[in-house]
């Protein structure tokens, strides 16, 4: 949501979110796969006393605890892999904020898991925004976050979920956006 991936005309603001493919997400679905791809076929090749392995001998293992063992870490992690393929290709958290001065409302949208909640939409009129309200938690698990608070008192949070975004980055776009809905920003 920086001034180069804001697309800003006169009436119109709209922001594009990245959802799950993102570089560190791409990069654990690598890791994960290969790992356990590993680990299921060192647990193969010690039940089957073939090695199936480019690297190392897993013949010597004994199948019983061994291979058994390495087999369930293998299967568990193909699994934990099958899911992060998932969540990326479906794009899950991926979506837009757009505030249309033209039209007069204010529309969220964001992917969701499938069923029949995959789309996640939120529409209001620009008039029922009441302020852009900033949450900042530092710590061991930081928190930077902008939310729109409306009328009715409920939160609809702006920013990408994951790694938290710079500080004075938070504070331009919630300056920003304040500014150009005519609300009050909160939380600074």
């Amino acid at each position: 949501m920086t001034a180069s991936t804001t697309q800003r005309e006169n009436r119109v603001i709209r922001q594009p979110i990245v959802g799950s493919r993102r570089f560190s997400n791409y990069w654990w679905a690598i890791v994960v796969s290969l790992g356990a791809t590993g680990f299921f076929l060192a647990g193969l090749s010690s039940y089957t006393q073939v090695n199936l392995l480019p690297i190392g001998d897993a013949t010597q293992l004994i199948f019983i605890p061994q291979g058994v063992a390495m087999g369930f870490y293998g299967v568990a992690g193909l699994l934990l892999a099958l899911y992060l393929w998932l969540v990326i290709l479906l794009d899950v958290g991926g979506g837009y904020n757009e505030f249309n001065k033209e039209s007069g409302r204010v529309q969220i949208f964001r992917w969701g898991f499938p069923g029949k909640n995959r789309r996640i939409e939120f529409s209001c009129r620009l008039q029922d925004v009441q302020s852009i309200r900033v949450d900042i938690k530092e710590g061991l698990n930081p928190k930077r976050a902008l939310y729109l608070r409306v009328k009715d008192r409920r939160e609809i949070p702006l920013t990408r979920v994951g790694q938290p975004i710079s500080l004075s980055e938070l504070e331009d776009q919630g300056a920003e956006l304040a500014r150009f809905l005519g609300v009050p920003l909160e939380g600074l």
